[in-house]
């Protein structure tokens, strides 16, 4: 009897030991009868299958990185360009994803590799090298990332990221000249624009100093007549005065003043009749006054 029992207790582990399995926190797994997937997406934990008939396979389910060669692209310029990326993905479909690779990583690899690329491929074709370099951090990423999922889901698997480590321009390559000329080409456009708006508000400077100064001028000129006007008027009213009051010494004190404009230069010669009205305070005539 006992060694029967062991038998029997031998023969209940082995199928025990063939009926349960366990698949861990970062794994998903399908169960296989005769090469055909039973049941696929079995998520962790610890599961029953039918034993000796059913086989269990595991294939993980965490981040997978794809980091490729370097590749050279034509840009819509023509312009060849070597990218260096990776690609981040994950196994979402394990059902699907056996189908299309046999359930190994490396084939998956070879199938994903040229998806992505041939995306690279088309986005660089449609863009200039000074768009690459400016999308590379803000929607190309994105845009190689949606296209390359779309494609890969064929194969059970899902792209999280496509990541452009380095754009190089290679040592055989025209691009170098052509870039550096552009640069320098687009700096002399700025440094021309810089100048040409300078000296626009440099002229409305000049133009507006010009105005005021004018505008100065003017002003000044007019008080001037203002106040010489005034000055004249004022000095009118005082001779008015001067000779109202006293006709005959205003008279006196006006001929002084002609005779010193008159004689101021000490050598001129003036040939007038003494009895002239300019001489009329001189002689005896003067003194009878």
């Amino acid at each position: 009897m006992r060694p029967a029992i062991l038998i029997v207790a031998a023969l209940v582990l082995l199928v025990l030991a063939n009926s349960l399995f366990t698949v861990s926190e970062h794994q998903t797994a399908a169960l296989f009868r005769l090469g055909a997937i039973t049941r696929s997406d079995i998520q962790p934990g610890l599961h029953f299958k039918v034993p000796f008939i059913e086989s269990v396979r595991r294939f993980d389910r965490r981040l997978l990185t794809l980091d490729a060669q370097p590749e050279r692209y034509l840009t819509s310029e023509k312009k060849d360009v070597s990218v260096d990326f990776f690609v981040r993905w994950r196994i979402v479909d394990v059902s699907r994803f056996y189908q299309a690779t046999g359930g190994n990583e490396s084939n998956a690899l070879a199938r994903l590799n040229p998806i992505v690329k041939e995306a690279l491929r088309n986005e660089f074709n449609q863009r200039t090298l000074a768009e690459v370099v400016a999308d590379v951090r803000t929607n190309l990423t994105d845009v190689l990332k949606a296209k390359s999922d779309e494609a890969a889901r064929a194969l059970g698997i899902t792209v999280v990221d496509v990541r452009i480590k380095r754009i190089e321009l290679p040592e055989d390559s025209e691009v170098i000249d052509s870039v550096f000329r552009r640069m320098r080409e687009e700096r002399r456009r700025v440094a021309n624009e810089l100048r040409a708006q300078g000296g626009e508000a440099a002229e409305r400077v000049r133009a507006d100093a010009d105005r005021q100064a004018n505008v100065l001028l003017a002003e000044a000129e007019r008080d001037a007549q203002t106040l010489r006007g005034e000055g004249d008027a004022r000095a009118a009213e005082v001779y008015a005065a001067a000779y109202g009051s006293d006709a005959e010494f205003y008279g006196f004190y006006r001929s002084l003043q002609a005779y010193r404009e008159a004689f101021r230069g000490g050598t001129d010669v003036m040939v007038l009749d003494p009895n002239s009205e300019f001489f009329r305070y001189f002689g005896e005539g003067a003194r009878a006054r």
